[in-house]
């Protein structure tokens, strides 16, 4: 697992809502928890497109 910079996180806001990010460390994910989606990090990239996001609401 690759851990983010936490500069970067900073600087990252939700492409979806502009509201801030918090980091799943367990997931490897930035989750909105405004937009409801949480984002991957491939190879210590925080992929920021919503159509690669997953939903929140599947969580049960």
């Amino acid at each position: 697992m690759t851990k983010v910079d936490p500069k970067l996180l900073e600087l990252l806001v939700c492409p979806v809502t502009k509201g801030p990010l918090d980091y799943d460390a367990a997931a490897n994910e930035l989750v909105s928890r405004q937009a409801g989606l949480a984002y991957p990090i491939r190879n210590g990239i925080p992929i920021m497109l919503p159509d690669e996001a997953r939903s929140l609401d599947k969580e049960t």
